[in-house]
């Protein structure tokens, strides 16, 4: 199937999931994650009605918007985030979804005060507590959104997660249930420059399951491109 009937039964899905969880389909966005896909692709999907492209890789953000590969559609960072690596972001993206640890948001802090901009960006949680993923601890994100009220030049939209590999539908209904909770409890202490508009969570073989527990946003990408050829 081409990309363009790809994001229609993509699209198709979601209407359908979130019918299934009694919520508007229009509160979710797609997310075309672009890695290891050329312009082109990237162009193919943005007409075929993509919400925004996710970006993993900076060396692929910066080839890509040299070629003009995102216009039309906002594109945001989703990948790991070397600080060394965060002035070719900050100020070149919507959004920072995969911010995880004080370090980093330190540096865009730095960054984007230097720019003289407000950045946007989502806190990432290690919701399944694994070691090979990086992310804020669920228990210790009261404590991070307080101090990021000394962090003027960024804005808190939201929450991002990447739960364990799910072997069967429904496997990963706790942790987006876990997700939507916390989101839940961050919005009902109201605090400057933070907020949850933005809960991305879910990808190709489980954003029905998050939507069912109230993702607004999910990250597909072998769906949309087809699988990645790694060699």
């Amino acid at each position: 199937m081409s990309i363009t009937e790809n994001v229609a039964n993509i699209k198709a899905r979601i209407r359908e999931a979130a019918i299934a969880a009694g919520r508007d389909p229009s509160e979710i966005k797609l997310c075309a994650a672009t890695k290891m896909n050329d312009a082109d692709a990237v162009r193919q999907a943005i007409a075929a009605g993509v919400d925004l492209c996710g970006e993993n890789r900076v060396q692929e953000l910066v080839q890509k918007s040299s070629e003009n590969a995102y216009e039309g559609a906002p594109v945001h960072f989703i990948g790991h985030l070397q600080t060394n690596k965060v002035r070719q972001v900050v100020g070149k993206v919507d959004l920072i979804q995969s911010v995880d640890r004080m370090k980093l948001l330190t540096a865009i802090q730095d960054e984007a005060a230097r720019q003289g901009i407000t950045q946007k960006i989502l806190l990432q949680i290690n919701i399944g507590n694994e070691d090979s993923k990086g992310g804020f601890a669920a228990g210790e994100i009261g404590d991070v959104l307080d101090q990021l009220q000394n962090f003027p030049n960024i804005s808190v939209c939201g929450l991002m997660a990447i739960p364990p590999i799910s072997q069967n539908s429904g496997d990963n209904c706790k942790f987006f249930q876990e997700m939507y909770n916390l989101a839940v409890d961050i919005t009902a202490k109201k605090r400057n420059n933070v907020s949850v508009e933005i809960l991305s969570m879910g990808m190709s073989d489980d954003f029905a399951d998050a939507i069912a527990c109230g993702s607004t946003m999910i990250r597909v990408g072998t769906a949309i491109f087809g699988p990645r050829n790694y060699t």
